[in-house]
């Protein structure tokens, strides 16, 4: 019974640290009006949503790629302030295998209202999929052991070398930490 109850408590906890960590700004609405690209058409794409047991294979992919995977949602101010920087690196380094992977973490019950509607919105260029599994006690730590749960949170890894990085990123900033991978 202890136990159940302490599970519990670690569960709210987590969420409470991700909302806590991305509280809605005033400045949402400037912000991700930067988002939106000139003459791009997206169509509404077909989400894939994975459990984690399903999605952590895109945490190891062991090719000639570097992988920038971040973690985001729709509600998180910081994580769509940054968005655009992680749209510009897959632009300006597709020819350097660079590939990047936007990861939500928005609540199942928002993929058709919310985050099917932003993406398009938003013109999203770069792959995004939905991560669906509530257990975040058990996954985060798989992320990385130094991961509070807290949003924005990115990891950039190639078969040589792996970062996390629990922050947002400017472009520059972002670019610096690429280009240690290249």
């Amino acid at each position: 019974m202890y136990t159940f109850m302490f599970m519990n408590l670690r569960v709210l906890f987590i969420v409470f640290i991700l909302l806590v960590s991305c509280k809605q700004e005033n400045k949402t609405k400037e912000v991700s009006s930067n988002l939106v690209k000139e003459n791009v058409v997206v169509e509404k794409p077909d989400l894939e949503i994975y459990n984690f047991n399903e999605f952590e294979k895109f945490l190891h992919l062991q090719d000639d790629k570097t992988y920038v995977v971040n973690f985001w949602a729709t509600w998180c101010a910081p994580c769509i302030k940054e968005l655009p920087h992680f749209e510009e690196i897959k632009e300006a380094y597709k020819s350097e295998n660079v590939e990047v992977l936007l990861v939500s973490l928005d609540f199942p019950k928002q993929y058709e209202k919310k985050l099917i509607p932003f993406i398009v919105k938003h013109k999203i260029q770069s792959k995004v999929v939905a991560l669906d599994d509530p257990d975040s006690n058990a996954w985060i730590p798989k992320v990385s052991e130094a991961w509070s749960g807290a949003l924005p949170a990115t990891v950039i890894y190639n078969k040589d070398r792996r970062a996390f990085y629990e922050r947002s990123f400017s472009y520059e900033e972002l670019k610096t930490e690429v280009d240690k991978f290249l």
